[in-house]
């Protein structure tokens, strides 16, 4: 507890070096963000709310004409939900794995980040929830797996994107367990850094093709550009035989890939660089196009170069793509979900956006779900709340962190709570 409050009082006495955001965050959301210049820091600023977990009865609040319920907790770090066919629903609980100390920054980070309740070990597995008869079971589906994240489901072949590997196992409907052991497809990228070690994870519409976001081992590049070797992407991989591709670049770390329904193109939201501020650099949602580069670590934005990225590649930022919408700074977005079902009209056609929050911005910033309109498959608009209440009214305490999002078979939507170790459903209240 002594280290934890030095820790503490150390960011607290360095964010005061920072006079803050100086930027509207309404400024920074959209297809143009206002971006002031960058500033340097010794040590980055921080700022978390103290973590405390959701008392008996206490819920998220939801935006009007809608509710909220709890359909699990007691889980440990749930990160995805996947809903299957017969509406059981698949949550995989990870935390990541251990990473070495490369420098003092990151002890004090980290020991930062935990008091937020992002600490606590992840259970390395995947479980499965049953509704019956309004009450929800919870099974051990699959166990001693590695941090996973991203699932999906391909006919008969449940695909799991683990922190260093995507493997398959054999699915059968109904069944509450697998202990067949998993078979892998291909390795992804690992290893003893592993700073971003989520890998999202989307099979395309004939299941022939998988799509992982790979994050950066790096805030930019500072472990060395040979770290960075096939992440801050987008990963192609083919189902049958393991082979793979870059399909995007330039992404510092891409989560929640989801098909836009309408245009039928690949989307992402993405979370941007750090340490240059608390309004630098906004979080954004976009597009990914095949062969297309985002910027990482050489620019944000399209031609905002980052000096940092040492050597400079003024080629790559020339190709620069810029992204199609942002989300302001610090929010880091890691859910997306298109919506498309018939229970909640007024969301159909947007997307839902899960805020994790900001760790290193004051004021914080994100900890909800947002929904943002979409128009001819561009969004549009400013974005809408929808669930918030995560962080208390005084911004000190932080009691979930959003993550996961899907729609069940009645067209509600599950949201995975990391920090809250809970999956909440939200509905129409009609």
């Amino acid at each position: 507890m002594k280290h934890l409050l030095s820790a503490v009082a150390i960011a607290m006495l360095l964010s005061a070096c920072d006079d803050g955001a100086l930027i509207d965050p309404q400024k920074q959301i959209g297809p143009n963000p206002e971006l002031p210049q960058a500033q340097n820091f010794f040590m980055p600023p921080m700022q978390v709310p103290e973590g405390t977990p959701w008392k008996a009865g206490e819920m998220p609040k939801v935006a009007d004409g809608l509710k909220i319920e709890k359909i699990a907790d007691n889980l440990q770090h749930p990160r995805q939900v996947l809903v299957l066919p017969n509406n059981d629903v698949l949550v995989a609980e990870s935390n990541g794995t251990p990473k070495p100390t490369t420098a003092p920054k990151q002890l004090i980070m980290g020991i930062v980040q935990k008091a937020s309740g992002k600490g606590g070990e992840g259970g390395n597995r995947i479980t499965l929830l049953r509704n019956v008869n309004g009450k929800w079971e919870q099974h051990r589906f699959i166990d001693n797996l590695t941090a996973p994240f991203g699932m999906q489901l391909v006919g008969d072949t449940l695909y799991v994107a683990n922190a260093d590997s995507l493997v398959k196992f054999p699915y059968q409907t109904g069944q509450t367990e697998i202990r067949t052991p998993p078979v892998e497809v291909t390795e992804l990228p690992g290893g003893p850094i592993n700073h971003h070690w989520t890998k999202s994870l989307l099979a395309s519409p004939d299941g022939s093709k998988l799509y992982v976001g790979v994050g950066s081992n790096s805030n930019v590049t500072e472990n060395g550009i040979g770290e960075e070797y096939r992440r801050a992407a987008v990963l192609e991989v083919d189902a049958a035989s393991g082979a793979s591709r870059i399909y995007a670049s330039g992404l510092r770390n891409p989560t929640g890939l989801q098909w836009e329904p309408q245009s039928g193109k690949l989307w992402a939201v993405v979370n941007e660089r750090d340490e240059i501020g608390s309004d630098l650099v906004p979080d954004y949602l976009t597009s990914v196009q095949d062969k297309g580069f985002y910027g990482w670590p050489y620019s944000y934005y399209g031609q905002h170069v980052d000096e940092r990225a040492q050597p400079q590649r003024p080629d790559l930022v020339e190709k620069a793509i810029k992204p199609d919408y942002a989300l302001s700074s610090h929010v880091a977005p890691l859910g997306l979900l298109f919506y498309g079902a018939d229970n909640m009209p007024q969301y159909r056609g947007g997307a839902f956006i899960s805020e994790h929050g900001s760790w290193n911005r004051t004021p914080l910033n994100g900890y909800q779900v947002v929904w943002v309109k979409f128009e001819n498959g561009k969004p549009v608009g400013q974005p809408q709340p929808v669930v918030t209440g995560f962080l208390t009214d005084d911004q000190k305490q932080v009691r979930g962190l959003p993550v996961g999002l899907a729609t069940d078979q009645q067209g509600g939507v599950l949201i995975a709570d990391d920090a809250g170790n809970t999956i909440w459903r939200i509905s129409s209240a009609r």
